[in-house]
């Protein structure tokens, strides 16, 4: 079995029925399934659930489509914290760790693999993440 983190991005395209990515990301979200446990942090459920108005329909959608809720362990938020720090150090000009910089770290740390539809700053900052994405 393996366990897939889902980032925000492949939700939301699903959530939205984004034009030019929804099928890509329907299709990707149903094959990590067929092979495992598929989850999202609590940075991921941020990000996709400013698309709700009420956190019980919010709550519902993850439920529905069978995510689970995996919390981010110290490990890799410490992680995530050099990874911001190597990004301003490219100069990079964002004040505050980055959202992916979190869930990159999450995914390196606990082994998970990463679902994603950006996976250049992922690339870059967690090289070793296993990274399902359009490339």
């Amino acid at each position: 079995m393996i366990t897939t983190l889902a980032d925000s991005n492949v939700l939301i395209d699903v959530i939205s029925a984004d034009a030019a990515w929804s099928d890509w990301s329907t299709r990707a979200l149903a094959a990590a399934a067929d092979r495992g446990t598929i989850v999202i942090n609590t940075m991921i459920y941020v990000e996709v659930s400013i698309g709700f108005e009420r956190i019980e329909d919010c709550d519902a959608a993850f439920d529905s489509a069978g995510l689970r809720r995996q919390p981010i362990p110290s490990p890799p938020a410490f992680l995530a914290a050099k990874a911001f720090l190597a990004y301003r150090k490219r100069g990079g000009m964002k004040q505050a760790p980055l959202p992916d910089s979190l869930i990159g770290a999450h995914a390196s740390v606990c082994g998970l693999r990463l679902l994603t539809r950006d996976p250049a700053r992922f690339r870059t900052y967690f090289p070793r993440v296993d990274l399902l994405s359009p490339q």
